[in-house]
C-alpha cells in the first residue's frame, strides 16, 4: 500500500480509537479493512509516536483518551465558518483543488461540532459565494494510482520505473525517474526530477504516466536543487536553456487593466501610457510559451521586443488567418454551387 493509503488507514485508526469504544483488535480490522497482523502493526506504529494508546485487559480491547490526540483549536466563529465555506465550495465537483478529499472530511468535522443553531447558517453562508476553480485536466483523474506511487517515492527517496506518453519525444518512452518534487500547476500534477533516459532534471506530467513500478534503488536530492533554480525565469513550465530575452508587449486599453492586475511573472513591470495603453514587460527564458499567451489576447496585444517574438507571433498569426479564409472560401464555393 502506498504512503497515502497508510496515512488514510492510520487516520481511521485514530477516529476508531478515539470514538469512546473499547475496540478488540479484530473489530479495528474489521472496520479498517484490513488483517489483524496490520492492526497490530499499526497500533505498534502509534505507540512508538507517542501516541497514548490503552488496553483493557478485562474488555480485550484497545482505546485512546480524548485528551491524547490534537488539543482544541481556539477558533472564532468567523474563522470556523469560513474554514466551512470555502473548503466546501472549492472541493465540490472535479475541481482542481489538491487534497480536496482531506479537506472535506476536515470541513465535516468543524461543522459537527458547530452548535445546531449555527448549522444552517452555515449552510447560508456557503450559497452565498461561490468558487470558480478551473477544471482538472481529464487524464489527471485516472492518475491516483501513479500520483500516490510518485509521492511514496519521493518521501522514501526511491526511483520509480515510468512509461510515459511523451509530447516531446512524440512516443512512448520508459525511464529510470528519481522524483524530486511534486508540482501542482496549470490545472494538474507535475513531477519534477532526474530522467535515466535523458541524464538530466525533466518535468513529467502525472496525467500522461502510463505505467508506474516502485523499485528499491535509493537517490538523492542534490544539496543545491530547487524548483526555483529550475524553472529560471520561465514563463510557465518549459525554460529554454541560453534562451533568455527580455519581452515588451503593448496592451490596448480593452485589456490593459485586467492584465495589469494579475501577477503574471515574478519579473513584470507595467509602465502606463498618455493614450491608456500599457506596456508590460517581462525578463523570461524562451519566447515560444509567452508567444501563446500573447496570442490568446488577439489584436489587444502587440510585441514591441524582441524581433524574434514579433516575427514568431506574427507568424502564427497568418497561420490562424489562413485556416479562417481556406474555411471561408470553401463554404462561398458551396454556396455558389448549390
Amino acid at each position: 500500500m502506498s504512503s497515502v493509503g497508510k496515512i488514510r488507514r492510520m487516520l481511521q485508526l485514530l477516529e476508531q480509537l478515539q470514538s469512546g469504544r473499547t475496540l478488540s483488535s479484530a473489530q479495528l480490522a474489521e472496520q479498517c479493512g484490513v488483517s489483524r497482523r496490520t492492526v497490530f502493526r499499526d497500533l505498534k506504529m502509534l505507540q512508538e509516536s507517542g501516541v497514548e494508546l490503552l488496553y483493557d485487559a478485562q474488555r480485550q480491547g484497545y482505546w485512546i483518551p480524548g485528551h491524547a490526540f490534537l488539543p482544541p483549536t481556539n477558533l472564532t466563529l468567523a474563522e470556523t465558518l469560513s474554514l466551512l465555506v470555502l473548503t466546501r465550495e472549492a472541493t465540490s465537483g472535479d475541481r482542481a483543488i489538491p487534497f480536496q478529499e482531506v479537506a472535506r472530511d476536515a470541513s465535516m468535522k468543524l461543522q459537527s461540532n458547530l452548535p445546531h443553531h449555527l448549522t444552517s447558517y452555515a449552510g447560508e453562508m456557503s450559497e452565498a459565494f461561490t468558487i470558480q476553480a478551473e477544471p482538472q485536466a481529464t487524464n489527471q483523474l485516472g492518475g491516483r494510482e501513479h500520483y500516490e506511487r510518485m509521492v511514496e517515492a519521493a518521501i522514501q527517496k526511491r526511483k520509480v520505473r515510468i512509461r510515459y506518453d511523451s509530447l516531446a519525444e512524440k512516443s512512448q518512452i520508459q525511464t529510470l525517474l528519481s522524483p524530486y518534487r511534486l508540482l501542482f500547476r496549470r490545472h494538474a500534477w507535475y513531477v519534477i526530477g532526474r530522467s535515466s533516459v535523458h541524464r538530466a532534471v525533466r518535468t513529467f506530467h502525472v496525467g500522461r504516466i502510463l505505467s508506474s513500478e516502485s523499485t528499491e534503488e535509493e537517490f538523492t536530492v542534490p544539496p543545491r536543487f530547487s524548483l526555483k533554480r529550475y524553472f529560471g525565469q520561465a514563463w510557465n513550465l518549459v525554460r529554454e536553456p541560453n534562451a533568455r530575452e527580455q519581452v515588451t508587449i503593448r496592451f490596448q486599453p480593452l485589456v490593459a487593466r485586467n492584465v495589469a492586475e494579475v501577477a503574471w511573472h515574478a519579473t513584470q513591470k507595467v509602465i502606463w501610457n498618455p493614450d491608456g495603453t500599457m506596456d508590460f514587460t517581462v525578463t523570461v527564458d524562451g519566447i515560444h510559451e509567452i508567444s501563446w499567451w500573447i496570442l490568446s489576447y488577439g489584436d489587444q496585444a502587440l510585441v514591441l521586443e524582441p524581433q524574434s517574438l514579433r516575427e514568431l507571433v506574427a507568424d502564427r498569426a497568418k497561420k490562424m488567418a489562413a485556416q479562417y479564409e481556406h474555411k471561408s472560401t470553401k463554404r462561398r464555393s458551396r454556396k455558389k454551387k448549390s
